[in-house]
């Protein structure tokens, strides 16, 4: 079976994946980042579809003379007035110069971001307006840009492989959405959202206040604007840990989760509580899986990893 792309994942030479239906052989080898799909001729060439092989089930099958959808671009976040092009929003704040960032904070719609820092993106440090705050709305501005991008492209084609992160807001969950489990009438599903410059791991519910919760340095954070993942769990499954995770041992590749600040990976974990079973994040370095619950985080020994079949 041919894997599917999936960002934060080093490629190397001969590497072949599976990305929107189609196969890909890798030109140059990188770890792959959300900004550079397959589909960017100077990194990977597109196999031949004559021979697909066996993909699992999930691939999209199109007619010979399907005609791909046109590239979306996200409207602009409230308060933008000078354009933002695609390769500049890959750098990070600090690589540009005074000049640019002072007509991004005025015309960029950075002034509006801060706002919605505070309210819908779950800013941890609430303080006067720094240059940390700059750089944590270019972040967050951009992680909303490109997450809008992929629910519209989901949106018109539907799932694109066992697990797919799409942008959510509020309560109304996705059909699909993977679930973990009940927790006394109400379901909970696998959900991940900036903060503090990192991207958490957390859990949804259409009974929280805005829709999902993320724990983050010891406490339960209520965000309205997050990722939720979607997906089959045919193509999935949950694999034993415990304790600082090793990811060799798990015998099978871990889905994409989220990011600690300093950029090292955090993978999603469930674990049991109190009587449920939690969405949450392990890593590493940490002693076990940690779930948001009951206003704070709780560390639980023993977890269980979601990874792909293959």
């Amino acid at each position: 079976m041919t894997p599917y792309w999936e960002p934060g994942t080093p490629y190397g030479p001969g590497a072949v994946v599976t990305y929107e239906g189609h196969r890909y052989k890798i030109i140059q080898p990188h770890t792959s980042q959300t900004d550079w799909p397959p589909t960017i001729p100077s990194l990977w060439g597109r196999l031949s579809d004559e021979d697909p092989g066996d993909w699992g089930g999930y691939e999209k099958q199109h007619p010979a003379n399907h005609q791909p959808a046109p590239e979306y671009h996200p409207p602009p976040p409230e308060g933008q007035q000078v354009e933002i092009p695609h390769e500049e929003r890959k750098q990070h704040w600090y690589d540009l110069d005074d000049k640019r960032k002072t007509e991004l904070e005025v015309g960029g719609g950075l002034l509006a971001g801060l706002g919605l820092l505070g309210a819908g993106y779950a800013m941890y440090k609430h303080h006067e307006k720094s240059e940390e705050d700059a750089t944590d709305t270019w972040a967050v501005q951009n992680w909303v840009h490109d997450g809008e991008a992929r629910r519209i492209e989901y949106g018109k084609r539907g799932p694109q492989g066992p697990a797919q992160w799409i942008l959510n807001r509020g309560k109304d969950i996705p059909a699909n959405a993977i679930v973990v489990g009940p927790e006394h009438d109400w379901m909970l599903w696998i959900c991940r959202a900036y903060i503090d410059g990192t991207l958490q791991i957390g859990k949804a519910s259409n009974v929280f206040q805005k829709g999902a919760v993320i724990g983050y340095e010891g406490k339960e954070h209520q965000i309205d604007t997050y990722e939720i993942l979607v997906g089959d769990m045919h193509g999935l499954q949950w694999v034993d840990a415990s304790g600082h995770l090793n990811v060799e041992n798990l015998g099978l590749r871990p889905v994409e989760g989220g990011r600690d600040k300093d950029g090292s990976p955090l993978y999603i974990a469930e674990a049991p509580h109190n009587g449920a079973t939690h969405p949450g994040v392990a890593s590493p370095k940490l002693d076990g899986a940690l779930i948001p619950y009951g206003g704070k985080q709780v560390q639980v020994h023993n977890y269980r990893i979601l990874c792909y079949n293959y």
